[in-house]
């Protein structure tokens, strides 16, 4: 393989010195761009453009043209696993994901699809192969898979839900089937981010999207035990260097130290969650990742450069910071808005590494 040029990442995710915090946004590659909305529109469908090599490798490709990022992220959606085990994804406009098939009941689970990663989202490997040809050894590629309870969500509520009323009754009335589905979807997304790794990804995100959706106790139960089991099998190393996971749950501040204990090298926080008090937490753990608020980016340039001293003095000194959103970028926001938040994480996080 080529040799990586810049290894800033995977360094900080580490928690090994670097010369500045490093950078990459979540949905770099997204509608903010006026490149990518002609691409997604040469493609014909959000899914077409997933599953064409070519073109999800271009927009991988295109905000590492505009901005000095430190990571590429696979451009996919989580939901290539629910599909390819047979529900039938498409997207509605206005309405985001839906399946034409839901899982409510054991007959549901027991009609799934068999799956195998390699074959079943061969598009995938694909793509990921492509774009580390693509990058050349720019700046490391990282891989992503949905959480199983973040699956299970859209699975069984048949898409998007606003308060998650099918997937809890599952949970709280039928935990014997919760777990049943949980335990597929575990084996499925360690085999797929494992493949992910063969084909190319040098490090790994896992998106908990609606982790923050539950109670303490139901989080840890029907959550983060599933997604230990995940890294637990996942591959330490590829081409001589260790493979890194994220994770993420969105609105999971409050157990922090928990998924510090998960296994995962990094964990990503969200806006609502104070990084100095998540520091405090972690200690020296795990790195951390995130957190400024993605509508900060609708603020003038000046405000945003606030925002991130405001942040990166949060952290403070030494490694173990990798500075990204509390969420994915919206559609809406203005590039050159982008560039100043950019601009400002390479020229303001120096002075905190300089004793690393």
């Amino acid at each position: 393989m080529t040799e990586l040029k810049n290894d800033r990442l995977l360094r900080a995710l580490q928690r090994q010195s670097v010369d500045r915090t490093p950078i990459w946004m979540m949905r770099q590659a997204g509608r903010y761009l006026p490149e990518y909305r002609a691409t997604r529109e040469q493609a014909g469908s959000f899914l077409d453009l997933c599953k064409n090599a070519e073109l999800a490798c271009e927009v991988t490709m295109q905000p590492l043209r505009r901005y000095p990022m430190d990571a590429a992220i696979l451009f996919s959606d989580i939901l290539t696993v629910p599909d390819a085990l047979g529900l039938g994804l498409y997207f509605e406009e206005g309405e985001g994901p839906r399946f034409r098939k839901t899982v409510r009941s054991e007959e549901d689970l027991a009609g799934l699809n068999t799956f195998k990663a390699a074959d079943d989202l061969s598009y995938v490997m694909n793509a990921v192969r492509t774009i580390r040809r693509e990058l050349n050894g720019s700046v490391p590629l990282i891989g992503f898979s949905g959480s199983p309870w973040t699956l299970a969500t859209y699975m069984v509520e048949g898409g998007s839900s606003k308060d998650f009323s099918q997937v809890k009754r599952m949970a709280y009335d039928r935990p014997e089937l919760m777990h049943q589905l949980l335990a597929l979807l575990a084996d499925a997304v360690a085999d797929y981010l494992t493949e992910q790794v063969h084909a190319g990804a040098q490090a790994l995100q896992i998106f908990d999207t609606w982790g923050g959706a539950l109670t303490a106790a139901g989080y840890k139960e029907f959550s983060l035990k599933y997604m230990q089991r995940i890294i637990s099998r996942l591959p330490k190393e590829a081409d001589g260097r260790k493979v890194p996971v994220i994770v993420f749950t969105k609105g999971g501040g409050q157990w922090l130290p928990a998924i510090a204990d998960c296994g995962a090298q990094a964990v990503g926080i969200d806006w609502t969650t104070d990084i100095a008090t998540a520091r405090g937490l972690v200690g020296g753990q795990v790195a951390l990742q995130g957190n400024m608020d993605p509508t900060m980016l609708y603020a003038s340039p000046a405000r945003i450069r606030e925002e991130v001293a405001t942040i990166l003095a949060g952290y403070g000194h030494g490694p173990g910071h990798i500075f990204n959103l509390g969420h994915g970028i919206t559609p809406g926001i203005n590039p050159d808005h982008v560039s100043a938040f950019v601009d400002a994480v390479l020229e303001l996080s120096p002075q905190y590494h300089s004793a690393s």
